[in-house]
């Protein structure tokens, strides 16, 4: 992913952190997949989760997982490291494969963010 115009965010889905980055070039958030399955599964350990996911979905023929980009973020223990991100509209094919009563909300939370994104955009 092109570093020029990136911009990190961090917000909070009912209490979890979901790591985006914001490519001012393209106008478009790519989100931290492995945050948002441990908001959308409560699960203890999302990156097996997502590893065990993509590996289903790849034998399925899904494409979202070719659509994957990868980009630094700062790890609890402080060092950067390589996280798969999906832009919205692969975050919206990736919630279709997760069972989650999260899943519509987190919907709504997406369409927050996309229309402050543009409102701010406007001012």
């Amino acid at each position: 992913m092109e570093n020029n115009k990136l911009k990190i965010i961090s917000n909070l889905f009912e209490g979890y952190e979901i790591r985006s980055i914001w490519n001012a070039n393209k106008e478009e958030y790519y989100f931290n997949i492995t945050d948002v399955i441990k908001a959308l599964t409560d699960s203890s350990d999302p990156s097996h989760y997502w590893r065990t996911l993509k590996y289903r979905m790849i034998k399925e023929g899904n494409e979202t997982v070719t659509n994957c980009d990868t980009f630094k973020f700062r790890s609890k223990d402080g060092k950067m490291r390589n996280a798969d991100v999906l832009d919205t509209q692969g975050i919206l094919r990736l919630i279709e494969s997760i069972p989650s009563s999260k899943a519509e909300p987190f919907k709504m939370w997406l369409a927050q963010m996309g229309y402050e994104s543009i409102r701010i955009q406007k001012i």
